[in-house]
């Protein structure tokens, strides 16, 4: 059983910046794809970033290009993403998640996903 623990959230003025935390336990962290989903009220919960077992290849969504960076700690089982620049439409509660059943690559789908951690609310004023 792999559990996953967000941290880092908080209310930020636009422009600002947060760093999340996502750390792991029940498994080989090193073995696992890493992805930070976000689900904003009303909306499906949608792709934010994605890396893979090494820290070697990253994804992003289109509209975090540039402000977001996704990093990966195997020696202390954490996965980070850095968000600068933000803005009010990055409100969300944003969601770590691990993927290993299907190989340690990064991903995009949820359904590719086989853990997900509970979430930690982003909010950002205008």
């Amino acid at each position: 059983q792999v559990q996953l623990v967000e941290s880092g959230g908080g209310l930020v003025q636009a422009g600002g910046s947060l760093r999340l935390s996502c750390v792991a336990s029940g498994r080989t962290f090193s073995r696992f794809a890493m992805g930070w989903f976000r689900q904003a009220p009303g909306k499906e919960r949608e792709f934010v970033s994605a890396i893979n077992w090494s820290g070697g290849s990253t994804i992003y969504r289109d509209s975090v290009k540039g402000r977001f960076t996704i990093s990966r700690d195997n020696a202390r089982n954490t996965v980070y993403l850095q968000m600068n620049s933000l803005k009010p439409e990055d409100t969300a509660v944003y969601y770590c998640a691990a993927s290993w059943t299907r190989g340690a690559q990064a991903r995009t789908e949820r359904y590719e996903y086989d853990a997900w951690g509970q979430g930690t609310q982003v909010t950002v004023s205008s």
